[in-house]
Order: C-alpha cells, then sequence, then structure tokens
C-alpha cells in the first residue's frame, strides 16, 4: 500500500482497498448479494456502478457494517482494519458522514 509523505492514505490506495474489497465480496455470492441487494443493483451492472463516485466507498461502508466480513477482508489482504476506513473516508470526499448524522 502506498503511503503519502505525511502517512496519509492517497485516493488510489484507497481505491485499491475498496477493489479488493469487491473482489474478496464477488468471492462470496452470499454476501454479494447481499451487497447488491443493498446497493439496487444486478451483478452485470457491477463494472457500470464501479466507474460511479460513491460506489466504492459504498463497498467499504458494506464492509465496516459487518465485523466478521471486515476482519476476514483484512486478514486476507494484510491491511489493519483501520485502514478501511480510512479508505472509506478519503473516497467519500473527505466527509465523515457518520459525524455529521
Amino acid at each position: 500500500m502506498n503511503l503519502g509523505k505525511t502517512g496519509s492514505l492517497t485516493e488510489d490506495t484507497a481505491q485499491e482497498i475498496a477493489i479488493g474489497a469487491l473482489s474478496f465480496l464477488s468471492s462470496d455470492p452470499e454476501q454479494l448479494g447481499r451487497f447488491l441487494s443493498l446497493a439496487g443493483i444486478g451483478p452485470q451492472e457491477i463494472r457500470d456502478a464501479a466507474a460511479e463516485p460513491g460506489f466504492l466507498a459504498g463497498v467499504l461502508e458494506f464492509l465496516m457494517q459487518d465485523e466478521q466480513l471486515l476482519l476476514a477482508y483484512t486478514e486476507s489482504a494484510g491491511i489493519r482494519p483501520t485502514m478501511i476506513a480510512a479508505a472509506h473516508l478519503k473516497l467519500a470526499g473527505g466527509v465523515d458522514y457518520f459525524a455529521h448524522h
């Protein structure tokens, strides 16, 4: 993972983490189905949706709602669980939705 000079997460690294999370979800049809249902899209629409702003942040948000799934992904990816929240914050435009609602 590429951290910037200040130690903060770059947008590219945040995207890599989210794409890895999406790939991880894709390996489990049940979890992928849950995610797609919540996202309101079908499997054939993933590629188009992934190009939309916020989709990758949504993937990470989905992981953060399920601690077991989050820990399974971070362990398989070899990253700290806190990296998911940092990547989500970066991809969500630097605004922490939950802090403002």
